[in-house]
């Protein structure tokens, strides 16, 4: 009798221990005065993500728009308290004047456990990251991307080959949009990362795509599950050795370090991104001095800040070197692919844009002569650049973006106070901001003329944000352009994009559940329509 009631105590105990460990910080705004979220047990302001209530669109909307007349409030990850940035002039306050006290993001993968995510640039911290950032900043350079640019239309004209092949034999040219991109990002990341010669669309099951698929499955179940527990007891993470990539990930750094060898024994080169890590590895890869022309890369290519002019005398691991491959390949595969079938179905659903961007192509098409598209006539169609800012303005890569505070920060501006403390997080709600009537009238509206020479230079910095901002933005936006632009030049040259029996206008995104992007899971269905010659 006496040990049931020692038993019902300690549970009890434990209970309450627990609860006070798992909302301890629920006042943590209240004492300060600032607007917040009510959090939920456990899952603070997350609830609705996980329980998969409504779409990722929803989500972001809902916290975004809580608080409209707010320019910052409160919010919780979890059980951390966090801050949500609305206003344009903060964010570009505290993302890049301040940026010495934002250098770092949330870390949610510890480098011991995962070494292909934790020694990556996108998680790696302060000094380390600056010294990587500097060092790969020679290989996004607008030369670099011209000497991949070859590879990367080798590929697209490899899949128009295969697709047009299907024509000549008679057959309808229906696609699921995710698929097919799917497997040009992963032949072009296979091309330009690893220097293997890969056709996913004509050999659909070939290994490298469906170890890629694999590795990719971030948002399954299993890993949400092990997410969860990493970022809210990652001392258990630790206990349990939980990690995120598995033995695909180590199938994966097995392949970069062997062709690395390989190619140093053979004395083979190879414009690419192993190329690159091989001249990281040996100290030879050099700054190079560029005229700062941004319009040339397109309006949502990011410029590079002095950071990443830095000169650097650091050798790197084999550990780190990969991870940066990895990391290359995980944003070519999967965000690449969900922006071009963004594009694809904008362009199904609006005809005359279609039309319009046709024409553009058709006429830069018969000043080349029908030969290949080469990088810079690629970067004189305007409005190509046009439709891909729209595209990702209205389906941002990220629906939100964070800043992980690495000193005792106090933003004071007259009107507004606020501090952040070392190790907090702000949050920088993309998808809410680009969806805001105030900065994007009319913002369901696809308006690729929001882009154009006339209004572009209106556009606030803090307004529009899908490679991110500040030094911290995406180092690889340049690449991701070309590779985007490319095969939308060669689809549109050779096919209209037309609805089919399967497809859905307007596009009703899933429920959550783990679904990655908005993209619906039945697909995105079309016809590729070949063009009359």
């Amino acid at each position: 009798m006496l040990g049931a009631f020692i038993i019902i105590i300690a549970i009890f105990l434990f209970s309450l221990a627990f609860y006070k460990w798992a909302t301890i910080n629920n006042d943590y705004f209240e004492k300060r005065n600032m607007k917040f979220s009510k959090p939920t047990f456990l899952f603070g302001s997350m609830r609705d993500f996980f329980y998969s209530r409504g779409t990722l669109a929803d989500f972001a909307n809902k916290i975004y728009r809580e608080f409209p007349n707010e320019a910052v409030n409160g919010l919780f990850g979890f059980r951390q308290p966090q801050f949500l940035l609305r206003d344009p002039d903060v964010i570009k306050q505290i993302a890049v004047k301040d940026f010495d006290h934002f250098e770092d993001r949330f870390k949610f993968i510890d480098p011991k456990l995962d070494k292909l995510w934790g020694n990556s640039l996108f998680l790696m911290e302060s000094e380390k990251w600056r010294l990587m950032r500097a060092t790969l900043s020679p290989a996004f350079t607008g030369s670099k991307m011209r000497q991949m640019f070859n590879l990367v239309v080798e590929v697209a004209e490899s899949v128009m080959q295969h697709l047009l092949k299907k024509v000549e034999n008679g057959e309808k040219v229906d696609v699921e949009m995710k698929d097919f991109f799917t497997r040009y990002t992963n032949d072009v990341i296979a091309s330009c990362a690893f220097g293997l010669k890969v056709n996913s669309v004509a050999e659909p099951k070939n290994e490298f795509y469906l170890n890629g698929k694999e590795l990719l499955n971030f948002f399954g179940l299993v890993n949400l599950i092990k997410s969860m527990i990493i970022m809210t007891t990652p001392s258990i993470a630790r206990l349990l050795k939980l990690n995120l990539t598995g033995k695909v990930g180590e199938s994966f750094s097995h392949i970069i370090l062997d062709t690395m060898e390989e190619r140093k024994t053979k004395s083979i080169f190879r414009p690419d991104m192993i190329n690159i890590m091989m001249q990281v590895r040996e100290g030879t890869l050099k700054q190079e001095t560029e005229e700062k022309k941004k319009e040339v890369d397109g309006f949502s290519a990011v410029e590079e800040s002095e950071i990443g002019k830095e000169t650097v005398n650091r050798a790197w691991s084999d550990d780190e070197l990969v991870a940066q491959c990895f990391i290359f390949f995980i944003a070519g595969f999967e965000t690449s692919s969900a922006m071009l079938t963004f594009a694809s179905y904008e362009l199904a659903a609006n005809p005359d844009i279609q039309q319009k961007l046709y024409e553009e192509i058709a006429a830069m098409n018969e000043q080349l002569n029908g030969k290949s598209i080469h990088y810079d006539a690629l970067q004189k169609l305007k409005y190509l650049d046009q439709v891909f800012s729209e595209t990702m303005r209205k389906w941002p890569p990220l629906f939100q973006i964070d800043r992980q505070c690495t000193k005792e920060y106090i933003f004071d501006n007259g009107s507004l106070k606020f501090k952040v403390e070392k190790g907090q997080t702000v949050l920088i709600p993309v998808y809410g901001i680009q969806h805001d009537a105030k900065h994007f009238p009319e913002p369901e509206k696809f308006d690729p003329d929001r882009f154009s020479d006339e209004n572009k230079n209106s556009i606030h910095q803090g307004t529009y944000m899908p490679f991110g901002i500040g030094p911290r933005n995406c180092i690889g936006s340049r690449f991701a352009l070309m590779e985007l632009k490319a095969i939308l030049y060669y689809v549109l040259l050779n096919f209209t994009i037309e609805p089919n029996e399967k497809s859905e206008i307007p596009l009703k995104p899933p429920k959550m559940t783990t679904a990655a992007t908005m993209l619906p899971r039945t697909g995105v269905h079309f016809e590729l329509k070949p063009r009359k010659k």
